[in-house]
C-alpha cells in the first residue's frame, strides 16, 4: 500500500509537468542568411609600372628584288651572310637589253652625224648670205630649223642611250645597308622580275646590329605612360639578365587594336638577340594616376563581353568594362563605375539586368 501511494504521486508529477507553458525547441530552424555577397569599388593610385609583353624586330629590313627582268647569272651571298652598304650581291643578265643599248647607240650616232651636217650647211648658208642676194632669207631659216632640230634628235638619243645605260645597272644588286642575309629565295638560273605585292624576293637583308623592341600599349594606358622615363626589360630567351634603356620613338595613334605602338632602341653588341624574341617590359607610368580596382571573382567573363554586376537600390545593374592589370586578389578596370560602388562577388551570366538582389 504504501509502494501504491509513491507511484501515484510520481504519475501526478509528471502529468503537471507536461500540462505547463513550456514548449519543445525546434531545432529544425537554422537562421537566415543573405545569399549575395558584395565589395566596394576602390580607388587606387596605379601601380609605378605596368609589365607588358614586348616582341623584337630588326632596325632596318628589306626585301630585295630587281628593278628589271633577267636571269639570275651569279649570287655572292646566301643566309646567314654578313654584309656590308655596297656590296655587290646578285647579278642578273638580260641579253634583250644589251641589244637594246646596240640598238640605242646606233640611233644616237646616227642622229648625232645628222645634226653635224645640218649644222655644216647652215654654217655654208650663213657664210654665204653675207653676199646680197646670194642666199634667200627663207632658205637660210629652214637651214637654221633643221640644224635645231637636228641638235634636239641628238639630245634625244643621247638620253635614251643613258635610260638603257641605267636599266643594264639594274641588273646588278647592291646591299643597301649593312646587315645579315636572312633569307635566300632563288638559285643561279632562276627568272626573275620586279616585285609585286606577295611575291617572294631574291633576298631578305636585316640590320640587326641594332633593334627595336616594340611594345603595344593599350588605349587606357596611353596618357599614363610616362615617355621620359627609362623601361626595364627581361627577355624570354635569357631570364635574369634585366636591361635598362629609354623610349627611343612614339606612334602617337592608335592602331587597328586599339594600342599604341612605342619602340626601344637595344644594341645587339654580341650578337645574341634574335628576331622576333619576345620580352616583359616593365613601361613606368606617370605618379598620381588612379585606377579602378574589383576582387578578382567579381567579374564575369562570356563570348561576348566582360562586365560586373553591381547593386543598384537592390537590383542589379550589368556594367561593361575593360580588364587592366591584375594582382593576387583584385583587377583594375575602366568602364562606367564610380568608387564604393558595391560589386556582386561570384557573380554569373544567371542574373540578369534588374534582377532582384536582396
Amino acid at each position: 500500500m504504501k509502494y501504491t501511494s509513491y507511484f501515484l504521486i510520481a504519475v501526478s508529477t509528471l502529468f503537471a509537468s507536461c500540462s505547463g507553458n513550456n514548449k519543445p525547441v525546434d531545432l529544425s530552424v537554422q537562421k537566415q542568411t543573405n545569399k549575395y555577397q558584395f565589395a566596394g569599388v576602390s580607388e587606387k593610385a596605379l601601380s609605378s609600372s605596368a609589365r607588358l609583353p614586348g616582341r623584337l624586330f630588326p632596325f632596318n629590313e628589306v626585301n630585295l628584288f630587281p628593278k628589271v627582268n633577267g636571269f639570275v647569272k651569279e649570287l655572292f651571298v646566301d643566309r646567314g651572310s654578313i654584309v656590308k652598304k655596297g656590296q655587290l650581291l646578285v647579278i642578273l643578265e638580260a641579253p634583250e637589253m644589251e641589244a637594246q643599248l646596240e640598238a640605242a647607240n646606233s640611233q644616237y650616232i646616227q642622229a648625232e652625224a645628222d645634226a653635224e651636217a645640218s649644222k655644216e650647211k647652215y654654217d655654208r648658208l650663213k657664210e654665204a648670205a653675207k653676199e646680197p642676194g646670194s642666199v634667200s632669207p627663207l632658205d637660210l631659216d629652214n637651214a637654221g630649223s633643221q640644224m635645231k632640230a637636228g641638235e634636239a634628235k641628238a639630245r634625244a638619243q643621247h638620253s635614251n642611250v643613258e635610260a638603257v645605260r641605267t636599266m643594264l645597272g639594274y641588273l646588278k644588286i647592291y646591299a643597301p645597308f649593312d646587315g645579315m642575309i636572312i633569307q635566300r629565295n632563288v638559285s643561279p638560273g632562276a627568272l626573275v622580275a620586279p616585285g609585286k605585292t606577295g611575291d617572294q624576293p631574291i633576298l631578305i637583308l636585316q640590320d640587326i646590329h641594332k633593334m627595336r623592341l616594340t611594345v603595344d600599349i593599350p588605349e587606357d594606358y596611353v596618357d599614363k605612360v610616362d615617355l621620359s622615363q627609362p623601361v626595364t626589360f627581361t627577355f624570354n630567351a635569357m631570364p635574369g639578365e634585366q636591361q635598362t634603356a629609354k623610349i627611343s620613338r612614339s606612334a602617337n595613334s592608335l592602331g587597328s587594336m586599339q594600342q599604341e605602338a612605342i619602340e626601344i632602341d637595344v644594341l645587339n653588341k654580341n650578337g645574341q638577340l634574335k628576331p622576333g624574341m619576345y620580352a616583359e617590359v616593365r613601361i613606368p607610368m606617370l605618379s598620381g594616376a588612379k585606377s579602378l580596382l574589383v576582387p578578382n571573382n567579381a567579374i564575369v567573363r562570356s563570348t561576348e563581353r566582360e562586365y560586373v554586376v553591381i547593386d543598384s537600390s537592390s537590383k542589379a545593374v550589368l556594367v561593361n568594362i575593360k580588364e587592366g592589370l591584375v594582382s593576387n586578389d583584385a583587377t583594375e578596370v575602366f568602364g562606367n563605375l564610380k568608387p564604393n560602388d558595391k560589386v556582386l562577388l561570384h557573380a554569373s551570366d544567371e542574373i540578369k539586368q534588374g534582377d532582384d538582389l536582396q
